[in-house]
């Protein structure tokens, strides 16, 4: 059997982040909400369960709680911040708020671990963590030791070792936390047992397998194929499957990078697969005429998508028994809102209208429980050239969402060389590698220049690059002044209608990655 960990969300800032850090140990796991039902539970078969942090005090009768029958499996659990007090308040300890100032815990902590302790087995005997809490574990179950404290608290971690269970009051899954993710590992290998058999390498085979089976032998499948990395990676997965009864509807909206849309075809050349492009810039660009919200651009282009996509579907002769599929993975199920999430921004492909999709036997998301660097590296699998699965992450809808205000033919064309100059600067540089998203926005600003003795009025351009680890938070990157400045001289020379550059040193939170 599959091995599987639970993670159940308690409404906690990090909890992809949980994930992310289990399947870095090579142990598969999926996040499902506090909610869930104990049958549905049981037909997971987890061999360990995570509960998340979360904003919430437990001994409010507003908090989410657990049935307690989840203690009763014998299956391992960690509990994380309010995942720890939770599982303190339900075996019967006494968690109230913290009585001063001294109790609370917020930020890099030294911390002092008992490591014989399972889950500290092998670590050093102090180091920092990441705390959050202002409540306070003021009697532990009984059955409980006390294996972590700092100066201020003696009980920041805890575990009943006889039946499996650990608490931490703060954040193992954070970069913070020093051997933060060596302690999850800990829990899936020491404790859990897990034999740690989830690669690319398995979810590509497994996966495959599934497709063909889900499809059968005479079903055909529509790929929305933006040109992005996660829908390439799904074309070549459906391609592995279904051969030539794949057709992959590549829409070139206009709104894409400098040679990209050219770059896209060539990389499906080697498949056995229908692959059909669609030039649709001037239909696109007469939907979005004098639309300048973000939000709206991006919900127009997601449904135009489709209805470009229903078009091909005709073409293609589709019926009830085929099947569409995109490339729908995690992150875009997260940020446009799942549950009570709120809505960061809408991905394109989560806005495909529902005359689209009832003309499909069903939808297929295959890749949507995976985060962006597990596609990468299925992609690798896969076979696709590195110029693709490496790419910077870019938004569906494109440059449309980099140029703020109206989008026009001419400020796309700007923008496309203006991008594609800092782009190429970057690769040249020695700062590559530390620049883990980098692009250029055309503001909406114009301001005073001199060029040629003479008097400008144009476009302000502002450059962007972040560096990250997940995309979850990220810092505004340390490009070098000469760098910039290259870039900036070559822009300004070689692009018209822009006479100022500007550098974005804003990091996320509290901005976003992109602008819009």
């Amino acid at each position: 059997m599959e091995e599987k960990v639970l993670v159940l969300d308690f409404g906690g800032q990090y909890n992809q982040l949980i994930a992310r850090r289990v399947r870095e140990c090579n142990v598969y796991c999926e996040i499902k909400p506090y909610t869930t039902s104990m049958d549905e539970i049981r037909k997971f078969h987890p061999i360990g369960i995570i509960f998340t942090g979360g904003p919430n005090s437990v001994y409010l009768d507003s908090a989410p709680h657990v049935d307690p029958a989840i203690f009763e499996m014998g299956v391992p659990v960690l509990g994380i911040c309010y995942g720890c007090q939770l599982m303190a308040h339900t075996l019967g300890g006494r968690v109230t708020a913290a009585q001063d100032d001294s109790a609370r815990e917020y930020g890099k902590t030294e911390t002092y671990y008992d490591t014989t302790c399972k889950l500290f087995k092998g670590l050093p005997e102090q180091g920092i963590s990441w705390m959050s809490h202002g409540d306070y574990m003021a009697k532990v179950p009984d059955g409980f030791a006390l294996v972590g404290h700092t100066k201020a608290c003696p009980n920041v971690a805890i575990a009943d070792e006889r039946r499996g269970f650990y608490g931490v009051q703060f954040h193992p899954e954070v970069n913070h936390t020093q051997h933060g993710t060596d302690m999850i590992r800990n829990f899936l290998y020491e404790v859990c047992h897990a034999r740690g058999e989830w690669t690319m390498d398995d979810f590509c085979k497994r996966t495959v397998a599934r497709l063909r089976e889900k499809i059968g032998p005479t079903g055909r499948v529509l790929l929305a194929l933006s040109g992005g990395v996660d829908s390439s990676v799904l074309a070549a997965l459906l391609a592995e499957a279904v051969g030539d009864r794949l057709t992959a509807v590549f829409v070139d909206h206009g709104c894409m990078r400098k040679n990209e849309g050219d770059e896209v075809e060539a990389a499906f050349a080697k498949w056995d697969m229908h692959f059909v492009r669609v030039n649709a810039q001037e239909r696109f660009l007469s939907k979005l005429k004098g639309v300048t919200d973000p939000q709206r651009k991006r919900q127009i282009i997601g449904a135009e998508f489709g209805y470009v996509f229903l078009d091909e579907a005709m073409k293609f002769g589709i019926t009830k028994d085929d099947f569409f599929a995109q490339g729908t993975i995690y992150p875009d199920v997260i940020e446009s809102g799942a549950g009570n999430a709120d809505v960061i921004k809408s991905h394109h492909n989560k806005l495909l209208p529902k005359e689209v999709i009832e003309q499909f036997k069903e939808v297929l998301e295959p890749l949507d429980h995976l985060f962006k660097d597990e596609t990468r590296q299925l992609g690798r699998e896969l076979g696709l050239p590195s110029y693709l699965v490496d790419r910077q992450p870019f938004p569906g809808p494109g440059l449309a969402i980099r140029i703020l205000g109206d989008v026009t033919a001419e400020k796309l064309d700007i923008l496309r060389e203006a991008d594609a100059i800092f782009r190429e600067e970057i690769g040249r540089s020695d700062c590559r590698e530390m620049c883990s998203q980098y692009f250029a926005v055309l503001t909406n600003a114009k301001s005073v220049g001199v060029m040629g003795d003479g008097r400008t009025y144009e476009n302000t351009l502002a450059l962007r690059s972040v560096t990250t680890s997940d995309f979850m938070t990220a810092e505004w990157t340390r490009i070098p002044y000469d760098v910039l400045d290259r870039v900036s001289v070559r822009i300004v020379n070689e692009v018209p209608h822009i006479n100022r550059i500007v550098y974005d040193i804003t990091s996320k939170p509290p901005a976003t990655v992109e602008w819009e």
